[in-house]
């Protein structure tokens, strides 16, 4: 892991997000070039920027360090999702997911 997996990853999740540098570079308070100079290299954002950014995408850092996530923040979404639920529905939801990865193993 490398300078160059946070500004992929970084461009990956905007992209995610369908939002544009400039637009991201405004909604955290920058100038018009600056998601623009981490995602191209030229600078990489201080920690207090990266947690901001981190939150801008509601992901925790680990989230954003953890290679395996394809999609951390349409996880975040799910996982906040079935905190409400109840454990019937949890479990519903659960046996969802354990028969699309059947499915899916089936296809390989």
């Amino acid at each position: 892991m490398d300078s160059n997996f946070i500004k992929e990853c970084i461009t990956e999740l905007r992209l995610q997000k369908g939002i544009s540098e400039y637009q991201m570079s405004y909604d955290l308070g920058h100038s018009r070039g600056y998601i623009y100079n981490i995602s191209s290299g030229k600078c990489l954002p201080p920690m207090n920027e990266f947690l901001a950014i981190c939150d801008y995408f509601g992901i925790t850092p680990s989230e954003f360090f953890n290679e395996n996530l394809k999609n951390p923040g349409l996880i975040q979404k799910a996982i906040d999702g079935m905190e409400k639920l109840s454990d019937e529905d949890l479990l519903l939801i659960l046996n969802l997911i354990n028969r699309l990865l059947k499915m899916n193993s089936h296809d390989e």
